[in-house]
């Protein structure tokens, strides 16, 4: 069964990298106490993120990234690199029986963004799990290539999600691309440049997507399919989680 209650949280005007995870690490803790959530955010300044288990070190160039005056931060979710900037980026929470499984919950998240952006009539499916293992966290970008349950277009993936379960909850939350920059990863990696399966809002609509024309549709759908009662809110983070996640250490620590 689908949670009673859900607050809802919209930020159009986005946060720091450090911030937005340090608000979603907090949503997670909060949904250990029975709390649902929707966020839906951007990011100011535009950041790269790494999965939690990345092994960024190795796999993308330090040193070119600051160079380029480039901001990072690590997740406290799995999943491969991530460069947002025009994007508008989900957050769901809640207690871990809210969904059922890990899958059950990917799959049943993606279904609501999935129905909201048909809606606005963008031709958004859900891929098939290819054959063979999925990709593990050292494989190159997010945006590389479709898994089984993600949102595509035309089989290129518009949105590239990842999850953590912790203390009886969970956290996914993910990009839906407004426009596709993530040639920006490919720009940092060390190596041959990983290949891109991306595809974006403004592609697949043959016209600018804003901002709040998602998130409106978003909402509607998740109200709809989601049931319950939804209150508006705003969290703000505690200054010792946004230090944690904006602290080198933590970012580079692999």
């Amino acid at each position: 069964m689908t949670h009673r209650a859900w607050q809802l949280i919209v930020e159009p005007g986005g946060r720091s990298g450090a911030e937005n995870m340090a608000v979603d690490h907090s949503l997670l803790r909060a949904a250990q106490e029975g709390a649902a959530f929707l966020r839906l955010y951007g990011w100011a300044p535009p950041c790269l993120s790494f999965g939690r288990n990345e092994p960024a070190t190795t796999r993308y160039d330090r040193s070119e990234i600051e160079r380029l005056g480039l901001a990072a931060v690590r997740r406290p979710t799995g999943g491969r690199a991530v460069w947002h900037e025009a994007e508008v980026t989900y957050a769901v929470a809640g207690p871990a029986d809210l969904f059922g499984s890990l899958k059950e919950a990917y799959i049943r998240i993606h279904a609501v963004l999935a129905a909201a952006l048909r809606s606005m009539g963008v031709a958004a499916d859900l891929a098939q799990r290819p054959g063979g293992r999925a990709a593990g966290p050292g494989a190159g970008a997010c945006f590389a290539a479709p898994v089984g349950g993600e949102v595509v277009v035309a089989g290129r993936k518009l949105v590239g999600s990842a999850q953590v379960r912790e203390g009886g909850a969970f956290l996914q939350h993910g990009s839906i691309l407004l426009e596709d920059a993530q040639d920006v990863v490919a720009r940092v990696t060390r190596g041959p440049a990983p290949s891109t399966a991306a595809t974006s809002l403004a592609a697949a609509l043959g016209r600018e997507a804003r901002f709040a024309e998602v998130a409106d549709a978003i909402v509607r759908e998740a109200r709809s399919a989601l049931g319950g009662t939804w209150t508006s809110g705003r969290i703000e983070p505690a200054a010792p989680d946004v230090a944690r996640f904006a602290d080198p250490e933590w970012i580079w620590r692999r």
